[in-house]
């Protein structure tokens, strides 16, 4: 009975000592994945700084304004009086499926509470810079209806939504995400409320507001106390065939 005792806690240690070495090298990986993909790094930058200062070029550039007068002219000759309004409504939904394709199967790269604290500080941060910058450059809109088409905040939407999904789910979803996002940005060009210059600075505000609510991402895990680890359960069956003993090791790793 007392061999039977010493060998079930030897395996109790034993049991204990795989999972919290198992749970330490999961947090290591998981950590430095999420790490990688929150981390402040300027090569991020590239993109979105790039269609910023291009949108910006076409304000008042007159070789940008000729041009995107002449585009608006052949498009609004084509499209006559029809418009589409839908993109009102559907600039939201890459921000929408974001948050909920992990609740339905798919596989995320961060919790529920993780990807909406995300989303909320990237909507948060696309809202200050768009009307922000409308405020400042104050350009007319093709149909003249007020000041403020410069950049397109629909499309911001639809691309910070988009870049979300490609950073969540991978390059497969993020793709189609971003070709869905583009046709939000044509349909505004199409409806006469915005300029071409506009939709591609809009989306590169969408995509640089993603990233800032990736690299806050960290430090709004230490304010809400999000590093804690769940508790791992090892149970382990135990049979001695000499002393025809049977035991069972039940381990909580914290």
């Amino acid at each position: 009975m007392t061999r039977t005792v010493s060998l079930l806690l030897m395996l109790i240690v034993c049991d204990y000592s795989i999972a919290q070495d198992s749970i330490n090298r999961e947090c290591v990986d998981s950590v430095s994945i999420i790490e990688t993909r929150t981390k402040f790094n300027y090569r991020q930058l590239a993109v979105p700084s790039v269609m910023i200062a291009v949108g910006a070029f076409g304000v008042s550039n007159n070789w940008f304004v000729k041009r995107k007068t002449q585009l608006r002219g052949k498009i609004g000759a084509w499209r006559g009086d029809n418009r589409f309004r839908i993109d009102d409504y559907a600039q939201y939904l890459p921000v929408v499926s974001n948050v909920l394709m992990g609740c339905v199967g798919v596989k995320s790269r961060h919790s529920f509470k993780e990807r909406v604290a995300v989303t909320a500080t990237a909507y948060a941060a696309m809202g200050i810079m768009v009307n922000g910058v409308k405020w400042m450059v104050n350009e007319r809109r093709p149909d003249s209806s007020n000041l403020n088409s410069f950049p397109s905040g629909h499309t911001a939407t639809a691309f910070m939504g988009a870049e979300l999904i490609r950073v969540e789910y991978g390059n497969v979803f993020g793709t189609i995400a971003y070709v869905f996002s583009t046709c939000i940005g044509l349909l505004r060009i199409y409806n006469d409320r915005h300029w071409l210059n506009d939709v591609i600075a809009g989306a590169g505000f969408g995509i640089l507001s993603a990233r800032i609510g990736y690299w806050l991402l960290p430090f709004e895990r230490r304010l809400f106390g999000w590093k804690k680890s769940k508790p791992a359960v090892v149970v382990s069956p135990f049979y001695n065939p000499n002393l025809r003993d049977v035991g069972l090791a039940v381990c909580v790793a914290f």
